[in-house]
């Protein structure tokens, strides 16, 4: 559901209603040069990318550099939440 120009009762009305039903709802409106912008999507799924972090083996090498995590910057794993 989307609604926009509707006075704020109307809004978190028929949201609750959206909401109690699994419905997802999106409502906004722009004022010259401001604006605003509410969704409620309520449970779902996304997928996020992260930066790899290396694990560190203990013991293999000796020094400062055998401690330092080697890591190519563009490595990065899906996380999903």
């Amino acid at each position: 559901v989307c609604l926009t120009c509707c006075s704020r009762e109307s809004m978190v009305r028929i949201n609750q209603l959206c909401h109690k039903n699994g419905v997802k709802f999106f409502t906004g409106d722009v004022f010259g040069y401001h604006g605003y912008m509410f969704a409620d999507l309520g449970e779902h799924e996304f997928v996020e990318e992260k930066p790899k972090v290396p694990k560190v083996s203990a013991g293999l090498e000796d020094g400062p550099e055998a401690k330092r995590p080697r890591l190519d910057p563009a490595e990065t794993t899906l996380v999903k939440k």
